[in-house]
């Protein structure tokens, strides 16, 4: 490997809506850490909330936690731990986890209480820059490598920009699959057609689910989406609009209604309207947080149609391997997906692109810190 160089750029969230390009010292590599070379990081949809929202609750920080990479320098523990060596492409898991829990024994690291950035625990992408030594993001040329970073090798061959895809795309599986148990037969309705509720498309499709409907609002970023859906798998759309949801689908199902509903909303009509379209003994994952109470609950609609119904949230270990596997052989067209490419000091309008406050919608972007 190179000499390293002592210092590097990254993109620092500095307040609501704002970012400015830093310099940063590179940290000292010791026995148990490491340095990741960025390729690129993927754009996140939840990047948004803390760009927009949780700054004045989390300080400075540099975003971006879908990162891909080269492993640049690390300490001889570290390398032996993570079963890796200098030089090897991997992409990065948000989580920094404990590494002994019981959810971190059987690949649950999102259940760790020691990433629970909500609670003061450490996360890629949403950790204050004043947590030494600073590089927690992956908007930035180079970035620190915790001792139980939580890895996965990036295929050879396969493009930065798709492998970004890797931790939107395990979501979908997770929340379609694994825990949803989508499979062949089921009619899987997905409500929102951002990043997650795509992916859930593609998911679905892997699952061999016999009818894959999307569900969406008549915005333009929406329509894009929602035409979309289709190239990945998607049998059929619903602008709820401009169509009676409950309607359309009985018609589209011969009013079997529903196996399985994932909202991907995060909006309150839109987890009423789950609850409303899951046939009896069907399934609900709810995996878009609504962030405030609901005014309404129908639990008598849970109880009386014999619900499951499961809150949701990130992915697995196992997920993530699966989305990768996807990925490298470009099952149902995933690295479509894989809209645009931003250099660092754009890293504002690739965050506000995949917000939808540009003219220019797109599905999933990614930041190259050499571009």
């Amino acid at each position: 490997m190179s000499a390293l160089p002592t210092h590097c750029l990254a993109a620092v969230m500095t307040g609501p809506g704002k970012t400015e390009i830093r310099e940063f010292p590179l940290p000292v590599v010791t026995p148990t850490t490491g340095i990741l070379k960025l390729e690129v990081s993927g754009v996140c949809g939840a990047d948004w909330s803390f760009y927009n929202h949780l700054f004045m609750t989390h300080g400075e920080m540099i975003l971006g936690h879908e990162a891909v990479g080269t492993i640049a320098a690390a300490g001889r523990e570290a390398l032996a731990r993570w079963g890796l060596k200098e030089g090897d492409r991997v992409a990065l898991e948000e989580y920094i986890p404990c590494g002994y829990c019981e959810f971190c024994r059987g690949g649950e690291f999102r259940h760790c209480q020691a990433t629970e950035w909500r609670r003061g625990g450490l996360r890629y992408g949403a950790t204050d820059i004043k947590v030494e030594p600073s590089l927690w993001g992956g908007y930035s040329q180079y970035q620190h490598l915790h001792p139980t970073t939580v890895f996965h090798r990036v295929p050879d061959g396969l493009e930065g920009k798709y492998a970004a895809l890797a931790l939107p795309a395990a979501n979908g599986i997770e929340w379609t699959y694994l825990q949803g148990r989508a499979g062949p037969g089921d009619t899987v309705v997905v409500q929102g057609a951002g990043q997650q509720g795509l992916s859930c498309v593609v998911a679905a499709k892997e699952a061999g689910a016999s009818q894959i409907i999307v569900v969406a609002r008549n915005s333009a970023s929406d329509r894009l989406r929602l035409a979309f859906a289709k190239r990945l798998g998607a049998d059929h759309t619903i602008n709820v609009e401009d169509e009676d949801l409950l309607e359309t689908l009985a018609d589209l199902t011969g009013g079997h209604m529903a196996d399985l509903v994932i909202d991907c909303t995060g909006n309150e009509q839109g987890i009423a309207n789950a609850f409303r379209i899951a046939r009896k003994t069907g399934r609900v994952v709810l995996g878009g947080q609504i962030k405030k109470k609901m005014t309404s609950f129908d639990i008598d609609r849970i109880i009386g149609n014999f619900l499951t119904v499961r809150g949701m949230r990130g992915h697995s270990y196992q997920a993530v391997e699966l989305a990768m596997q996807l990925i490298n052989r470009n099952a149902h067209n995933i690295r479509e997906m894989s809209s645009r490419v931003f250099p660092l000091a754009q890293t504002d309008l690739a965050i506000r692109t995949i917000a939808g406050q540009t003219d220019e919608p797109a599905l999933h972007c990614s930041v190259d810190p050499w571009r």
